[in-house]
This record gives structure tokens, sequence and C-alpha cells, in this order.
């Protein structure tokens, strides 16, 4: 039973000579890495001030007010270690060794991130743009350093990976897109009564861009009918919308009007 006491009251000596010989610095290096996390947020609110005249997309703003605070950060973190008497090179060393396998294990994280730092500063789309990759199409609802989200008509979201972004086909719309609506005629309807009938519903549709001005041509001189192409301009949220408008307009009233739309037909003779 001394025994036990003797060395409970050694243990408690050896914790009290360590308190006493690096609490200070303990305590000194906590309050290092407090000062270090409060004086990285104001480095990067001043650098986003300075930067708010620019025109930078989100993505680049979060990502220099990442780096800033990290490097601040790691500032104070140096100086912290450097108080506790830790000898920097030989965890520097450590770290490296230690990178190198992570880098390893989390290739495809780290093209993803390279992908997105490509993204984010040669811009060939941004966030509110429409766009078609990859065999999906929607509008740039965020990009981020690892992947981009796409808001897709039926109101889902796409989420791509940004290493199959870069090095692909890319068809950036912007934020206008041409509808494209075929209309057929029989041959013996007046093509410009026709034309002049779909430039009347163009002009009604409040969808429809006045500039550019709309398309209208004769597109296809098809087997049962004259094809006339309909191309208007729109806004990419009104796309889908004035398709199925246009399409019913342009069918009323040809119908009122006596415009023959033919069905596909073949004539088929016997010879006896």
């Amino acid at each position: 039973m001394d025994q036990h006491i003797e060395t409970l009251d050694r243990l408690q000596g050896k914790l009290l000579d360590l308190a006493i010989q690096f609490g200070p610095k303990l305590f000194t290096a906590i309050a290092i890495l407090v000062i270090g996390g409060f004086a990285g947020r104001w480095a990067a609110r001043m650098v986003a001030r300075g930067l708010h005249r620019f025109d930078l997309e989100p993505p680049v703003r979060q990502l220099i007010d990442r780096v800033i605070r990290v490097l601040v950060f790691g500032m104070f973190l140096i100086m912290a270690l450097q108080n506790l008497g830790v000898e920097l090179l030989p965890l520097i060393a450590g770290l490296g060794v230690a990178g190198a396998g992570i880098a390893l294990a989390m290739q495809g994280v780290l093209s993803n991130v390279a992908a997105g730092l490509t993204i984010i500063f040669t811009r060939p789309f941004r966030v509110g743009e429409y766009i078609a990759i990859v065999g999906v199409e929607g509008e740039v609802l965020s990009i981020s350093l690892f992947s981009t989200v796409l808001t897709h008509r039926d109101l889902s979201h796409v989420v791509i990976p940004n290493r199959k972004i870069v090095g692909e086909i890319l068809h950036n719309y912007g934020k206008v897109r041409q509808v494209e609506v075929v209309v057929g005629v029989s041959y013996d309807t007046d093509v410009d009564a026709a034309k002049s009938v779909i430039h009347e519903l163009l002009a009604a549709n409040p969808r429809v861009m006045r500039d550019p001005a709309p398309e209208t041509f004769v597109m296809v001189l098809a087997d049962s009918s004259v094809n006339i192409a309909v191309r208007p301009w729109v806004s990419v949220t009104d796309y889908g919308a004035l398709i199925g408008e246009l399409n019913e307009a342009i069918l009323a009233s040809f119908r009122r009007r006596g415009i023959t739309m033919p069905f596909p037909q073949r004539e088929v003779r016997m010879l006896g």
C-alpha cells in the first residue's frame, strides 16, 4: 500500500514538474494558434475588400480566401511549434514522406482539384450559364475544386467530377439558346403566307427575343412536305416551354387558315 502511494506521489511530482516546465509554453502556443485563426480571417477579409473591384467568379474568391487563411494560420503554427521547441526539419521531412503516400492514394481526388483550378482560372463557363458536356446539360449552379453542379430542366442536380470536364468538348450556350422547330406544309401551300403566320406568332410570344431576330426559312424539300425551319432565340429558362407553345400555336393557326400540314404517305401502284 505504501509503495503505491509513493508511486502516485512520484507521478504527481513529475506531472507537476512537466506542468511548470511546459505549461507556460503550451499556453503560449495555444494563444498563438488562436491569434493565428483570427489573423487569417482578418487577412482574408482585407484581401476580399481589395479584390471586390475585380470581376472574379465566386469559386476564385473562395479559393483565394481559403489560401490566405491557410497561409496565415500556417505561419502562426510554425511560431507555435518553435515556441514548444519542436524541431521543424525532421517534421517537414516526415510530412513530405506522408504527403507523397497520401498523394498516391488520392490520385483521383487530386486530379479533380487540378481540373477544378483549371476551370476556375481559365473560366470556360461561369455560374448561371447553360452548358452541355459529357452527355448531360444544364445551368451551372456551382463550381468547386472537386466538382461542378448543374441544374437540370427537371429540377434535379447533376454533379460532374471536374476531371470529366477538362479535355472534353464543351458546348457553352451562355444564357440564351436558339430553339429549332420544323414545320411541314404541303407543296401546294403558299410558303410566304405560311411564313407570315409564323412571324405573327413569334412576334406575339413574349418569350421570343427580338434581338437577335428569329430565323425562318425553307429547310428541306422533303418527300411529302416543304419543311420550314423556325429558329427564335430565347432565354435558357424558357427553352422547353417555348417549343411546346410554338408547336401548339402553329398547329392551331394553320388549321384556322386552312394551311395543310401533310403526313408521310406513299403511293403504291399495282401493275397487272
